[in-house]
This record gives C-alpha cells, structure tokens and sequence, in this order.
C-alpha cells in the first residue's frame, strides 16, 4: 500500500511505521488517525504522538477456530505510541457505541484511510448511543476530576481532561450525535460564556507548561465541573436506552471487506 507524501519527519516517520506493520503483521490498514490530546487541540510540548489505526486481515484469518489476538501494539516510546484494533473487535465496539472509537472516526488528524473504511463508517454512525457515549464521558470527568483537580495545585492540562469531556456530553444532550474530537470547537458552541476568558488563558498557560508542572487550582473552574457532574449524573440516570441491538447492518459490512 502506498500512503500519502505527508510533510514534517514525524508524519513520515509515523507513516513508514504504518508500512512496516502491514508487512511485518500481513494486514491491511483501513483508516489510522492521531489520537488524545494532539487530536484534542491541547498538547503539551513533550507530548507524545498518540496513532491508532484499525486493520483486516485475510479473509481466512476470520475462519480459523484457535482463539486469536484482535489488537496490534507496536511501538512505545517517549515520542511514539503506536496500536490498532482488528476489524472485528472494531465493529463490536461500534455496536456497543464506545465512544473513544467514534472519536477515531472523527480524528482531525488523519493519517491514512480508505475507501472501505468510509463504508463501515457509514454503517456504524448509526449505532451511536447517546446514553452510552454520556455515561463514558461522564465517567471519564468525574474521574478525572476526583484524580487530579481537588488539590491546591494542580496540572493545568487535566482541566481539559475534565472539560473536554463535560461540554461533550452537553454537545451530545443538545445535538444527539457524536461530539466534535477538538476541544475548542467544542469550548466555542458548548462553554458558557463567562467561562471562554478563564479557559482561554489556561489553555495559552498550559501549551507553555511541561506534563509534570503544577500550578494553583483554579476554583472558578472547579465549581462549574462540580455543578456539571452533579447535573449530568441525573440526566443520564433519566435517559432511555438507546442502543442499536441489531447486528446485522455491522455483519454485512464486515463480511463486504474481508470478501
């Protein structure tokens, strides 16, 4: 497979990885992307580089009885973090509306993908759950916020860690489809106005900041992710399951491509 010429040693560098994994492994990569905070729009500046790429093998593979691995982790370093699912595990995923897949599919930064994987996509958007992706992203700030944001200092990239995820599910009760993978994309329709100022500045801080620096929390901020946790707990308890049940739109289109 040939991939698009990108600019920049890390793209190239990130591409020829691609390449040696479908050799070395015998896949096909469908559709690989940046994920976590490069994607989000927040990096730091020793950041790593986060690729996630979803992957099919040969048709076979998929008719063999032994038990098999469904994932691929190939690099780990301070600069690359390179794995990928299989298709089939992809698929289940979809079905379950995991909503880190649905940001895979909506990653700013792509660096290959397919016409096949355009194909599954339009099959599994349909399969977003607006209840389940709420409760992840719920989860994921109450989380984060109880791990990192209660004491005097704080590591200002967690807020975004916290908010991203709030003004997602805000963006998934007003809009009910999956929210935007950019944070400021986000923070300009989703955060209250008052707010925008306080978030600006902490973001223009943070990009300037290491992973391990700390500075004063901020208690403006960490009033409003209490008010929003408390409020997002009861919304989602109230919400009806959404879930698509049926598999066979996803069975078709995953025997389409290993066909």
């Amino acid at each position: 497979m040939k991939y698009k010429d990108y600019e920049g040693s890390i793209e190239h560098l990130i591409l020829q990885k691609l390449n040696e994994i479908e050799t070395a492994e015998h896949v096909k990569i469908l559709h690989a992307v940046e994920s976590g905070s490069r994607a989000w729009g927040f990096e730091s500046p020793d950041s790593d580089y986060d690729v996630r790429f979803i992957y099919v093998r040969p048709r076979n593979h998929y008719l063999e009885l032994q038990p098999k691995q469904d994932f691929i982790e190939w690099e780990l370093d301070e600069t690359l973090d390179i794995n990928g699912w299989d298709l089939s595990k992809a698929l289940q995923h979809f079905h379950k509306s995991n909503a880190t897949l649905f940001e895979w599919a909506g990653a700013p930064i792509v660096y290959y993908t397919t016409p096949e994987w355009q194909k599954i996509y339009a099959v599994a958007h349909h399969y977003f759950s607006c209840k389940s992706s709420m409760y992840h992203y719920y989860g994921t700030a109450r989380k984060n916020y109880h791990d990192y944001l209660t004491e005097v200092l704080v590591k200002y990239k967690k807020y975004f860690y916290v908010l991203r995820p709030i003004l997602a599910c805000k963006w998934i009760a007003e809009k009910s489809c999956p929210p935007p993978v950019l944070f400021q994309e986000l923070a300009d329709q989703m955060l209250a106005p008052e707010l925008k100022e306080i978030v600006h500045r902490l973001l223009k801080a943070k990009i300037q900041m290491s992973e391990s620096e700390k500075a004063p929390r901020i208690d403006a901020l960490n009033a409003y992710i209490v008010q929003e946790l408390d409020y997002y707990k009861e919304a989602i308890d109230a919400m009806h399951d959404d879930r698509t049940a049926d598999w066979g739109a996803l069975n078709d289109v995953f025997i389409d491509v290993i066909r």
